[in-house]
């Protein structure tokens, strides 16, 4: 047997078994993408609100997403997923501050500049061109749903003040019933008007 003759049996047999890794590969890489896809649409479907499930959830996911690729035992990140980390990191130690009502606006104002950071990182990965006055400005909310949140905020408060007795609920009788004076209705009877 010569030397030919075995590495045309070595290819017979590995052929197959390389490319079904080959494939694998190319679907991880392909599902890699998917997430990332999934992620950044989120978060720019919901960046006017901000406190919404899905919006927490998909910041939440951009450790696992943006982990990198294990690679024979090692993750393997890339350069541009490493920036995405780490705007990420400053993003979530600025949302971890506790923050006074007075520096609400500055903290407020930060946040915004952060968001959009971490925002531009994640389109440079996924490979979207946007600027980041684009990823700034370049959302719709209407003022009703800003409007029906704090409405919603505000009831959520008060009714926790009245069930944990904080907060009195107040009441005003504005007419009492009077008994009938007539006898033959008998006592108690209550006349109403119509």
């Amino acid at each position: 047997m010569q030397l030919n003759d075995v590495l045309m049996i070595s290819a017979t047999f590995m052929g197959p078994v390389l490319a079904v890794q080959a494939q694998k590969a190319i679907e991880r890489a392909r599902e890699r993408r998917g997430r990332k896809s999934w992620l950044f649409h989120t978060l720019m479907a919901t960046r006017a609100a901000r406190v919404s499930a899905e919006h927490v959830q998909a910041l939440n996911m951009i450790d696992l997403v943006f982990y990198g690729s294990p690679f024979f035992g090692f993750k393997r990140r890339s350069k541009a997923e490493q920036v995405v980390l780490d705007s990420w990191k400053e993003y979530l130690d600025h949302l971890n501050t506790k923050v006074d009502e007075r520096d609400l606006s500055v903290w407020s104002s930060k946040s915004d500049e952060l968001f959009v950071n971490l925002l531009y990182s994640i389109s440079q990965d996924v490979h979207f061109q946007f600027d980041r006055v684009q990823l700034k400005k370049g959302v719709y909310s209407p003022i009703a749903h800003g409007d029906l949140e704090f409405e919603q905020a505000a009831t959520r408060k008060l009714w926790l003040k009245v069930l944990s007795g904080q907060s009195p609920l107040k009441m005003e009788i504005t007419n009492i019933p009077r008994p009938s004076s007539n006898s033959a209705d008998g006592p108690g009877k209550v006349e109403t008007q119509t």
